[in-house]
């Protein structure tokens, strides 16, 4: 699958069968998330990958939209290390690249993943820190749900040349 039919087919997808995700295949996944551009080159991010069922249930009575735990068999809870910092608040921006490689190298594989977010709601960042032990400078920005699809979705189509303004706001 080229670049482009990677982006612009990859869906949410909330079903999984019971099949395992390779260790192989996690580990080049979590390569194209590490691949991300980041502010300063400050690559503050880090993963922990979830396959304790025990845990990714716990996530569903915290994270009112992780139902898809309940059938994934891992999840990444991709973090921010506010630690590191040379420009104050990028890392959201640079989490947020590497979760979408994340998704994006997914689909490529034929693997399904939705994104869940938790920062900036402060609820959902104190619960997801506290189920997977975070220190206090590690801020969790997103979960990834990943396994093999048990559903199919189409391409959504999103494009929209409304949205699109050339040198200056235009009103449509």
């Amino acid at each position: 699958m080229d670049a482009m039919e990677a982006i612009l087919g990859r869906r949410s997808i909330r079903k999984y069968t019971d099949q395992s995700v390779a260790e192989a295949t996690l580990r080049e996944l979590l390569a194209a998330a590490m691949a991300a551009p980041s502010a300063g080159n400050e690559q503050p991010w880090h993963f922990v990958v979830i396959d304790d069922r025990t845990i990714l249930e716990a996530i569903t009575r915290v994270h009112p939209y992780a139902a898809a735990l309940k059938e994934a068999p891992v999840a990444i809870v991709v973090c921010g290390d506010t630690g590191v910092e040379k420009h104050e608040g990028f890392w959201v921006q640079d989490c947020s690249a590497a979760t979408q490689n994340f998704l994006v190298a997914a689909h490529a594989k034929g693997l399904g993943t939705v994104w869940l977010g938790v920062h900036p709601d402060r609820e959902r960042v104190g619960a997801i820190r506290k189920l997977v032990g975070l220190p206090a400078s590690i801020v969790p920005l997103s979960i990834i749900a990943l396994g093999h699809p048990a559903e199919h979705k189409e391409p959504a189509g999103r494009f929209d040349p409304t949205r699109i303004h050339v040198n200056r706001w235009q009103k449509k």
